[in-house]
């Protein structure tokens, strides 16, 4: 038995412009973090302020505005307190410098230290199960079914699919009569439809 979960006719959503957002509030933080870490440690002449502002800017955007979208809501949250952690430690960094009290080769070894932390070993890591293991092998063939009708796939993100998926499986549970689902991609009448079923 299965059930049509949703279908992208153009590709455009109600959560499309948080989701851009937030993507892209995402990439730009990466890059923040980078170029601090570039300037700690010599590699950068200068402070990445203007970026640091776009960054800030990005987040006041949508600071006090209601989320109503939890993954949305999370991420967000999520995005924020990671920045607002970098930007504690840049500050006392920077204090260091004005101080006097600032060495690079320990500013290096604390990041190494950082990076060894948030990378634990390939094999450990091979032994967790992954969550979004299905979201993504979703994703990529919603994507390739949108090709084979030529659809674009650009306006199409893995935390629509992910949304969807999270959005409909309370409904689907009930309908179906079990929690243990799987999802797969169908074309039909040309539009790519995601569709959900009982796991064999």
């Amino acid at each position: 038995m299965e059930t049509s979960l949703f279908s992208y006719a153009n590709g455009s959503g109600i959560y499309m412009g948080i989701a851009e957002d937030l993507t892209k509030l995402e990439q730009m933080l990466a890059d923040l973090v980078l170029r601090y870490e570039q300037y700690f440690t010599g590699l950068e002449k200068r402070e990445p302020l203007s970026l640091r502002a776009e960054v800030e800017k990005a987040v006041r955007q949508y600071t006090g505005v209601p989320i109503n979208n939890t993954m949305f809501k999370h991420k967000f949250t999520t995005l924020v307190g990671r920045f607002n952690t970098y930007r504690e430690h840049w500050n006392r960094v920077l204090r260091l410098m004005e101080e006097g009290k600032y060495s690079r080769d320990r500013f290096i070894s604390d990041l190494h230290q950082r990076q060894r932390a948030a990378h634990p070993p390939a094999k450990a890591e091979a032994s967790r199960p992954d969550p979004d293991k299905e979201v993504e092998r979703v994703y990529r063939e919603y994507c390739e079914a949108r090709k084979s009708c030529n659809l674009p796939v650009d306006t199409v993100s893995r935390d629509q699919i992910r949304a969807a998926i999270e959005k409909h499986k309370p409904a689907l549970k009930g309908k179906l009569g079990s929690d243990s689902l799987t999802f797969r991609v169908v074309v039909e009448d040309g539009k790519p439809k995601i569709k959900a079923g009982l796991k064999k």
